[in-house]
Parts: C-alpha cells; structure tokens; sequence
C-alpha cells in the first residue's frame, strides 16, 4: 500500500488560519520541536502572497489530482486540498510525516512517507482510484524542491509512465534560469526538461519568503508537459547519453565533447553533425532542441 494515510479531522491548520504563514511556522515548529533539517534542505514558505502565487499557477479544479513533494507541515497542503480532488503527499522525514498525518483537514488527503524517487506515479493514481474515480488522470505536481534533488525528481515525473500535465516548483534561483534557458545557455538540465514541456519563470521569491531563511533566492518554475515530445525518441536513454555526451567538455566545440564523451572519432562525429545540419564548431549550449532531434536522428541510425 505504499505507507498511505487517509486524513479525517484538522486540529492545528484550521484553528491557526487567521494567523500569518510565519506564526503558523514557528507554532508547529514549537509544538512538535522541529528544527529545520539542513542535510534535507527544509525551509519552510512563509509568504502569504508567493503561497497565493503557487495555487494560481496550478489552476486547480475539483477534478484534478495533485501530487506534492515535500509538503513540510502541510499548510500549503490544505490549500490543495480546498482546491483538488485529490491530494498526494509524499513527505520523506518520518516526524514531518506523522505529523501530517494528525494535523491535516478533509477526507481528500493522503499521506506518502516515502523517497519520492522510489514512488510510481501511476501506481499511486491506480491505487486511489476507488477512493476518487473523478480526480485521476491527469494530474499536477506541486513542489518546495531543494537544490539537491530538482533535476532527479523533476525527470522522475517526466519519464513516468504517467506523465502529469503541470508542474510547479519552487526551486534555487539558478536552477530555474537553468532550466528555462535557451540557445547559448542550455545544458542537460534544460534540455532534459523541455524535451518534455514549455517550462518558464513564473515570479523570483527572495530568501526572506522562507524560514528560516536560505542563503540563496528561489524562484517559481511552471512546466507545462506536451502530449507528446517535439520528436520521437525510441530510446531516451540512448538519446540523454548522447546529450549528456554533448557537455563531456565544457566550453569546447561539440564535435570535440561529442567525440571525448561518446569514446568515437572527431571525424566521424564531424560527419554526424553535418549531416544533421550542424556546424560542427559550434558549442553544444547553443543548439536548439530540434536540432538535438536532428542529431538524434542520424546518431540512432548509425550507432545501435
């Protein structure tokens, strides 16, 4: 059953909510003696109108479901939950989680504790699917990402099985410019995530929204997820080593990285560009994701 928790009755949420998002922080933090877990990078959003921000972007209605990570003390949790069919929490530290557990309002929450890396987003869906048959496909994800699990989580759900159709995270201010860049700035990151949807900056949040507060501003990414990716990838495997293989060198021309990371000649990656329409001196930051398609298309014809 994956852990999964189905919440009756709030006690703390619905009794502080006049209170400010802070006062609310430090009461639970308080009451259940918290301290912020750096190693697992917790801090906690406590600015009312980039929490406001965070729901409008997810434009929720009673028959989405939603799937947040890293739900903290779950007050953005309840806000969901007013505006969603379905809630899925998935919490990794075992005291945040028992905590949610107690504290959480309405019938339509379920708490996940779990490595969200070890969940499968369509098993969860299927598994609530007695409970909730309007609010299961699709789905929106909802995430307070720390700089070091964005990209692992964000390509989780966007080589799920089951895709969602949004994703919104809050994320280091780096790392969303990273991966909304385009031609002359692009790197794995970027083009692992827009190879699946339009990502773009919705707003940048500053240190002070959080508490305690980071040493490092944040921003809130909005990923819409296509249908289908711009072209087809039989392999994406293959394909991201052979991006991945793209930035071996960096800064260097990318017949030069392309050669070093994939162990072939430089003569012969020259050839693979040409015939995709690349000049072969170019950088591998500045290439768009089509052309990333067109070098895909004669790499897997040649290298299998």
């Amino acid at each position: 059953m994956h852990g999964l928790y189905l919440i009756d009755m709030d006690k703390d949420l619905s009794q502080s909510g006049s209170d400010s998002l802070l006062a609310q922080t430090k009461k639970l933090l308080r009451r259940y003696d918290i301290r912020a877990k750096k190693g697992l990078g917790q801090n906690f959003l406590v600015d009312e109108k980039v929490l406001d921000t965070i729901l409008e972007t997810a434009e929720l209605n009673p028959q989405d479901t939603v799937i947040e990570v890293g739900p903290g003390l779950g007050i953005m949790t309840a806000e969901l939950a007013k505006r969603a069919g379905w809630v899925i929490a998935i919490e990794l530290d075992n005291k945040l989680a028992d905590i949610l557990k107690t504290n959480l309002p309405g019938d339509n929450i379920v708490i996940i504790h779990q490595d969200v890396l070890g969940t499968d987003p369509g098993a969860l869906l299927q598994e609530g699917a007695p409970r909730f048959p309007e609010a299961i496909k699709p789905y929106k994800v909802v995430a307070n990402l720390p700089y070091y699990i964005t990209s692992p989580v964000l390509r989780h759900f966007l080589e799920a099985s089951v895709k969602p159709e949004r994703i919104v995270v809050m994320v280091q201010k780096e790392v969303a410019e990273a991966i909304v860049a385009g031609p002359g700035q692009r790197s794995v990151l970027s083009i692992s995530v827009q190879f699946y949807g339009k990502a773009e900056i919705v707003t940048y949040v500053p240190a002070a929204s959080f508490y305690p507060a980071p040493k490092v501003d944040s921003a809130i990414v909005k990923i819409d997820v296509y249908p289908h990716p711009p072209f087809a990838v039989d392999d994406e495997d293959r394909f991201f080593k052979l991006v991945r293989a793209g930035f071996t060198a960096a800064r260097k021309q990318a017949a030069n990285s392309l050669a070093q990371g994939l162990g072939l000649d430089k003569a012969e990656i020259m050839v693979w560009l040409k015939r995709a329409g690349i000049d072969p001196t170019r950088r591998s930051e500045t290439f768009t994701i089509e052309e990333w398609g067109s070098l895909w298309r004669v790499y897997n014809q040649v290298v299998k």
